[in-house]
């Protein structure tokens, strides 16, 4: 969440738009019950958050957690409202969250689950208000499902491409993470990505995707690591083999890694590393561990990997974070094009969308730099300098402030 008190040491903002930046506008409990056979009703507890719709509908992700709470849809709906406004895209924050394993019901059941949460939400989903893609544990066949409720392709992002989805629109939290490490290793630690270490932490989508686009730009990446553990290799890691191992559904510690170390994944926070890529969950990089970590750049691939006590230690010790709202953005400059396309009728190809998220966050890349320079702001707080700008100036014409 936005630390405002903070925040103002760098920027004057009107109280009656920190007042409205501080609260979401809109939070939903959904109470989801889903009849399995004779006598037999499971009950699943759903959320659904509208942070702020000052530039535009409530976009953002649907979670699917056994143990997500209101507080974290919460969170993460800000989160997507300060993305959206950095990024210049036309779109609010929001966020909504089922609390279920995905792996504890069967197929028909997740399907009827998703179903009704959809149905629940058919007002809102169809007139545009919210409009929901893929997050943790969620696909884009769930998001199949929510079309399918809706009949509007507009109204979700994240579907199979044949359904109107977006070629390129599963690689592209990676590619935007991989894009933003590239440019912050130039002008933060004055090399090229291909003379730096990198240790990745998360090999879900966002983690796996990044590792492939940096490896493709030559990148030594010296380890990774998914729920089961990691690899290491001060030498490097065979990347294109490790990420087709994992995509037929096995394990990193089940790797057969002959010569490569196997490390826990607290032990790869801790790695001597330049770039350091947290694309896992949310708090791994606590007070605990900060002091520990011995890298020169981090860079926050997932949202809210590093508590605030953790960032105050980094700042500290001089090392810059890329913030999540700045180095994950990709998913939802690609959410863009495929909802304008949806409502255009035009085609993108992969390439394209990968030219655009390029075009989006290099550019947002650098003017938080140059605000971290003439602010004397930290990489978080400048980024925020920029999303809370346009949003006062975004509430100022629309006659909210």
């Amino acid at each position: 969440m936005v630390n405002f008190k903070k925040l103002k040491q760098f920027m004057e903002i009107p109280e009656t738009a920190e007042m409205l930046l501080s609260r979401p506008e809109k939070e939903t409990t959904l109470s989801i019950n889903l009849k399995v056979g004779p006598n037999k009703l499971l009950n699943y507890s759903g959320y659904v958050v509208y942070h702020n719709s000052v530039l535009g509908p409530a976009k953002g992700g649907v979670r699917f957690a056994v143990n997500v709470t209101l507080a974290e849809t919460r969170t993460l709906a800000e989160l997507m409202t300060h993305k959206c406004a950095l990024m210049g895209l036309p779109f609010g924050g929001g966020k909504s969250a089922i609390a279920f394993d995905p792996k504890s019901i069967s197929e028909f059941e997740r399907r009827t689950l998703i179903k009704e949460y959809a149905h629940m939400l058919r007002d809102e989903l169809a007139a545009g208000a919210y409009i929901p893609a893929p997050d943790l544990g969620s696909t884009p066949s769930d998001m199949a499902i929510i079309y399918g409720e809706t009949h509007r392709p507009e109204s979700v992002t994240g579907k199979p491409p044949r359904l109107g989805g977006l070629p390129g629109r599963r690689e592209a939290t990676g590619r935007g993470v991989s894009t933003v490490t590239a440019s912050a290793c130039r002008q933060i630690l004055g090399k090229e990505v291909k003379d730096v270490t990198i240790a990745i932490q998360g090999c879900g989508n966002v983690g796996s995707h990044t590792a492939s686009f940096l490896f493709e730009k030559g990148a030594k990446i010296t380890a990774l690591s998914d729920v089961s553990g990691g690899l290491y290799s001060p030498d490097g890691l065979p990347v294109t083999q490790i990420l087709d191992f994992i995509r037929q559904g096995k394990l990193i510690s089940e790797y057969p890694a002959d010569n490569l170390q196997k490390i826990e994944n607290e032990a790869l926070l801790k790695l001597p590393v330049e770039i350091l890529i947290p694309a896992a969950v949310e708090d791994v990089l606590t007070k605990d561990n900060a002091n520990k970590v011995a890298t020169k750049l981090i860079v926050e691939a997932a949202n809210g990997p590093i508590t605030a006590e953790a960032d105050e230690i980094f700042n500290r010790k001089g090392i810059p974070v890329i913030p999540d709202i700045l180095a994950n953005s990709g998913g939802v400059v690609a959410s863009y094009v495929e909802w304008r396309n949806a409502k255009s009728g035009n085609q993108t190809s992969a390439e394209e969308v990968y030219q655009f998220i390029d075009s989006k966050v290099e550019p947002a890349f650098v003017e938080v730099l140059r605000l971290t320079k003439e602010r004397k702001a930290d990489f978080r707080n400048a980024a925020y300098i920029l999303s809370v700008s346009e949003l006062v100036a975004a509430m100022k014409e629309r006659s909210w402030i």
